[in-house]
């Protein structure tokens, strides 16, 4: 695998794709980005840490109209004026194209199957499984009950989804934003071969 190869994972909330990307990064002897970015995220912008955790992966809206009006200027990034929210996507798509342009890694969510849509070596995959796995999963990692694992699930796939619909062109979770679309229900290390079969197609 000489190339430079990116992976990106977007992941129903409970279905385990954190956990496959970090193996999947194990297995391939490549760093996996995910929260992590959020500190390289501050440094470029100035904007506190605490700050990027508290509007991580929201929308607003006033980003589209930017777009549209051609508004995103490196001093419209920097104005007062522009959203926190749309200034941390910006900075995070920026880091992001830095990044895959001088390594092979696994990004997991922010939008990054799309942000990096142009890159020569793109693998996109969106992990999911049933509604029980889910709740079990979420239950015992939270220690919450199901019922209680079942709202958070709701919130934050909603979240996900509000997010990824609002900043790209194609709807989170369907498959004609992906590659691969897996049931994480055949187990992690199963999954991970099957991306890395993938992988070695394109």
């Amino acid at each position: 695998m000489s190339q430079k190869f990116c992976i990106t994972i977007g992941r129903e909330f409970g279905s385990g794709g954190r956990e496959i990307a970090k193996k999947l990064a194990e297995r391939l002897g490549v760093k996996m980005y995910d929260k992590n970015l959020i500190s390289m995220m501050a440094e470029e912008s100035g904007i506190h840490e605490d700050i990027l955790h508290s509007i991580d992966e929201t929308p607003t809206n006033s980003f589209l109209y930017a777009l549209s009006t051609g508004g995103f200027t490196h001093s419209s990034i920097l104005s007062p004026e522009l959203p926190l929210t749309d200034k941390a996507f910006i900075v995070s798509s920026k880091i992001i194209r830095e990044i895959a342009e001088n390594e092979s890694c696994v990004f997991v969510g922010r939008c990054a199957e799309y942000v990096l849509k142009e890159h020569e070596r793109l693998l996109r995959v969106f992990i999911y499984t049933d509604a029980e796995r889910r709740a079990k999963r979420v239950s015992e990692g939270e220690n919450i009950s199901i019922n209680e694992a079942a709202n958070l699930i709701k919130k934050m796939d909603k979240k996900r989804a509000s997010y990824h619909n609002y900043f790209t062109d194609r709807k989170w979770g369907s498959r004609l934003a992906y590659d691969l679309c897996i049931d994480s229900k055949f187990g992690v290390e199963a999954v991970v071969d099957i991306i890395i079969s993938a992988l070695n197609e394109i």
